[in-house]
């Protein structure tokens, strides 16, 4: 067994060592500091030995943790310009009118939070005076990630600088008056003011991160120089633990993002209670960070501490800071000085000494007050460090109380994130603390008054200089009157309507050739943003790879194994295609920044991001709510779609459900499309809604969400006559009748309509053909390109039914007239066709893919799911035979000769 105690080899060991005797003196010499001056002194030299080799450009492994204190010594802090006295005015109004809100919308029950920002004050109040550059400069302004639970304080400023009204601070979170607020940043409900959603915790901090890198993206292909945007991401500790939090941070460092800084708020509470109880988040997460090569500014500690530091000379308190877990700190805030002297300074004699200098007030300030988050200057400092950092991203770990300045009943409590509001005798408190000119008097009928010193107050004035100079609002969101883009050439779009004669095509290729015509256009052409994870070559489009390039800011510093061939490998720093690896988030987090570059930048970029269907909607929904609410525009294609299409993959790879995902997003024009020139149909008319001329009443900021198979099949010709693009965009148009089809069933035969969608159609008209032949049934065959899209016309015709306003549903009259039952089959569940059953006047059965998937081939998983050809005749005749118009024996005998 080996020895515990015993040193373990390195990778030293495999080194030849040219002077052992050199290194054995170096060795000795920390021996005899150890023994001399004790194991802190030694550690303490080592890790300034470190720092100056780190310094001189060694390559040496970083530390990956410092100590508990801040990074900036007082010493070094730079002055802040500006006067603090008077931002200190404008915090103090900002923290009131915050919390006056929240606790005013308590008696309407909607709630808030108040806490938060009540720490992150000042976090945010030195961004907004100093450092946040608006979008009435040059360029495009920096892009601000507000943590969602401090939106109240956010509200607080626009109130103050004359952006809202008392009318709207009191329909905080009562948006259905239309002159409400939103709980938290939604840039479809507010959107003059919120540019990003980030409620949902985590995909603030991944959506941050891609938002950098598409400005990068941005410049380097030369769309719009956008070098001077910074991009500022607000998060707390907690929300860390969310995995998409720290999912890109290697990506963020690999390609050197200094135009990127994290803000943590480092308060040690999450919504429960301690963040870590028995540990320290600021060192977890400074050696997460550091390990994934961002740069990290601490600031940790107020004025108030830096005579505590010079008073310890053995470096007793920094190790005492370093071994107290954050649960205890949180404890310290609410104690009194007997037990902080106690259980903090009583555990090491040289603390002991230490505390007998300091008075019960300074120990009380220390521990209650003096924060790096809640000193302006020196988070001033931070900022300042962050940006004049380069080569690398940074985080900035500032430490906060939680519920700070709302007074005892608030500060470092477990459950402050649940509590709403502060009674009257707390706000007279705060009031005092914040030196506040409001009156008891103000006070009416209990309900606490929202404080302003008037629009030409100095405080006012001042605010609104700095963020002129700033140039202009923020947060602030801007809509470009951009020019629509002109239409591509219709040879794109009409080459598909002939259909492929002979030839097999899969409807994913037809995507792809469809798309590389759309990338040559001349004018808009290099606005298309190709997203992948790495499965480019699974779809068809390693032909791209050598025509667009890959994007990366390195270029192609090697030269590729696949080089001599057509299709190789080609990276370039202005590629077009965005292949981000293994990560359908990080794609998504792409695809939100290029699909909001209209409003970001005033730039419109048109991207589509393929994917395995099944590794879309059921692993990123969070992220298409997050899209849909910044009110991205582009296409989303799942390939490889449906349950039986993707053979020998079986359970988790089958996808039978993401349109019914799909269905829940509003913003989401859900489309399960059969042929290639429904696909050319489809693109062509989301590309004139979302950036050319949407027609009254039409939303442009809608994202598509296009299925797409590769099961290669025949690409029909499209079918002529009135209505057929109406009904593809729609969802619904008849493909062709019995009789169209060439099948000649008996006269009066008994008729049925078949419809089907997606892959689906083709085992219907495979059905078609064998009740017309084998049964004497004319089936007429409908392709269903969108059950989704007919059922909010349903809805909405529904509900004008309400208003008095008479509208048929257009699935209604689509199918007006059509003989006999409806049978609609899918490569889904049936809950994705069962969308529009209450609206079709004919009887309605349906056909899925219910349950979990399976690996098999696709003939003997259809037959296990009773979605083939012969599944749906059988089908068919089941619904006639209810109906008295085939014999009920004919299903059994169908069912047996199918062997069914």
């Amino acid at each position: 067994m080996t020895d515990p105690t015993a040193i373990q080899p390195s990778e030293l060991d495999q080194l030849p060592d040219r002077d052992p005797e050199e290194t054995a003196e170096w060795q000795a010499s920390l021996d005899a500091v150890t023994q001399a001056a004790g194991p802190h002194r030694a550690a303490y030299l080592m890790r300034r030995t470190l720092e100056r080799a780190e310094g001189n450009g060694l390559a040496l492994p970083k530390l990956l943790e410092t100590d508990y204190v801040n990074t900036i010594p007082t010493a070094a802090e730079p002055v802040m310009d500006g006067d603090a006295a008077m931002e200190a005015r404008i915090t103090a109004w900002n923290r009131w009118n915050a919390a006056a809100m929240v606790t005013r919308g308590a008696k309407a029950g909607v709630g808030g939070h108040i806490a938060t920002f009540a720490s992150a004050a000042w976090l945010y109040e030195i961004g907004f005076n100093h450092f946040f550059k608006g979008k009435e400069g040059d360029g495009s302004g920096d892009q601000l990630y507000i943590q969602g639970h401090a939106s109240p304080g956010i509200y607080a400023r626009a109130f103050l600088d004359g952006r809202l009204s008392e009318q709207q601070l009191d329909n905080f979170r009562q948006e259905a008056g239309g002159n409400g607020l939103p709980s938290y940043p939604h840039p479809r409900r507010l959107p003059w003011l919120w540019e990003f959603p980030t409620v949902s915790m985590g995909l603030g901090p991944l959506s941050a991160i891609y938002q950098a890198r598409f400005n990068r993206y941005l410049t380097s292909r030369g769309i719009k120089d956008v070098s001077q945007s910074h991009v500022w991401a607000f998060l707390g500790d907690g929300e860390m633990d969310e995995p998409e939090s720290t999912a890109a941070l290697t990506l963020a460092s690999r390609e050197g993002l200094d135009n990127l800084t994290f803000v943590i708020n480092c308060n040690l509470q999450r919504l429960d209670g301690p963040v870590r109880a028995n540990f320290k988040i600021v060192q977890e997460l400074e050696a997460r960070f550091r390990g994934s090569g961002w740069n990290v500014v601490k600031s940790l500690w107020g004025s108030a501490w830096d005579e505590l530091f010079q008073l310890d000379t053995t470096g007793a308190l920094v190790r005492r800071l370093r071994e107290v877990p954050d649960a205890q700190v949180q404890t310290y805030q609410t104690r009194d000085a007997a037990y902080i002297r106690q259980d903090f300074f009583g555990s090491d004699p040289a603390l002991v000494e230490m505390a007998k200098l300091l008075s019960d007030d300074k120990i009380l300030e220390c521990f209650h007050i003096s924060r790096g988050g809640h000193e302006p200057h020196k988070v001033y400092a931070a900022y300042r460090a962050a940006l004049a950092h380069k080569g690398a991203p940074t985080v900035i770990l500032a430490q906060t109380v939680k519920g700070f300045t709302l007074g005892k009943g608030f500060a470092s409590k477990n459950a402050n994130h649940q509590m709403k509001k502060l009674s009257v005798d707390e706000f007279k408190q705060m009031r005092d603390l914040l030196e506040l000119p409001i009156s008891d008097s103000q006070f009416i009928d209990g309900v606490v008054p929202y404080g302003h010193p008037g629009a030409d107050a100095p405080e006012v004035r001042y605010l609104q200089e700095r963020r002129a100079a700033l140039g202009g609002p923020a947060p602030a969101r801007r809509t470009h009157a951009l020019a629509p883009l002109p239409a591509p050439a219709d040879k794109a779009f009409a080459s598909f309507d002939k259909g492929s004669g002979s030839q097999n095509i899969a409807t994913t290729m037809a995507f792809v050739r469809l798309v590389k015509d759309l990338v040559r256009d001349k004018q808009t052409g290099k606005r298309w943003v190709p997203i992948v994870p790495d499965e480019a070559r699974t779809f068809g489009m390693e032909s791209l790879f050598p025509s667009l390039g890959i994007y990366s800011p390195k270029g192609q510093t090697y030269e590729p194994v696949d080089r001599d061939q057509l299709m190789y490998y080609k990276e370039a720093t202005d590629g077009q295609i965005l292949n981000e690896g293994i990560t359908e988030a990080g794609s998504m987090a792409d695809f939100i920044a290029a699909s909001t570059a209209y409003a970001t930048h005033g730039e419109a970029m048109i991207p589509f991001y393929i994917f395995y269907s099944m590794f879309g909607w059921q692993r990123t929904a969070d992220q298409m709510w997050q899209l849909g609410d910044q009110l991205g525009r582009g296409f989303l294609v799942g390939a490889t779609a449906g349950r039986t299409t993707l053979t020998g993959e079986g359970l988790q790879h089958a996808d039978g459900h993401s349109p019914v995902i799909a269905a829940t997003n509003p913003a989401a024009l859900s489309y399960d499309p059969a042929f290639a020139y429904e696909i050319a149909t489809i693109v062509k008319d989301g590309l004139r809604r979302m950036y050319g001329e949407a027609a009254p009443g039409e939303d442009p900021n809608v994202f598509y969400y296009l299925t797409v198979y590769n099961e290669p099949m025949p690409q029909p010709a499209k079918p002529g006559g009135l209505g057929v693009d109406e009904g593809i965009v729609k969802g619904l148009y008849r493909f062709n009748t019995a009789e169209s089809a060439g099948l000649s069933p008996v006269a009066n035969a008994p008729r049925i309509q078949l419809l089907g969608s997606g892959t689906a159609i083709h085992w219907t008209l495979e059905a078609q053909k064998l009740l017309a032949e084998e049964w004497g049934v004319a089936a007429d065959v409908w392709s269903a390109t969108s059950w989704t899209e007919l059922r909010r016309d349903a809805l909405e015709a529904d509900a004008a039914l309400l208003r008095g306003e008479e509208r048929v549903p257009f699935v209604r009259r689509a199918l007006q007239g059509a003989e006999g039952p409806v049978l609609a089959v899918s490569d889904y569940m049936r809950q994705v066709p069962d969308q529009i059953a209450q609206w079709v006047e004919q009887d309605y059965s349906s056909l899925g893919a219910d349950g979990f998937g399976i690996s098999d081939t696709r003939a003997a998983a259809r037959r296990h799911f009773g979605v083939d050809a012969q599944s749906i005749v059988v089908a068919a005749l089941a619904q006639l035979a209810r109906r008295g118009e085939v014999k009920a024996s004919a299903v059994k005998e169908a069912r047996e000769r199918y062997g069914l």
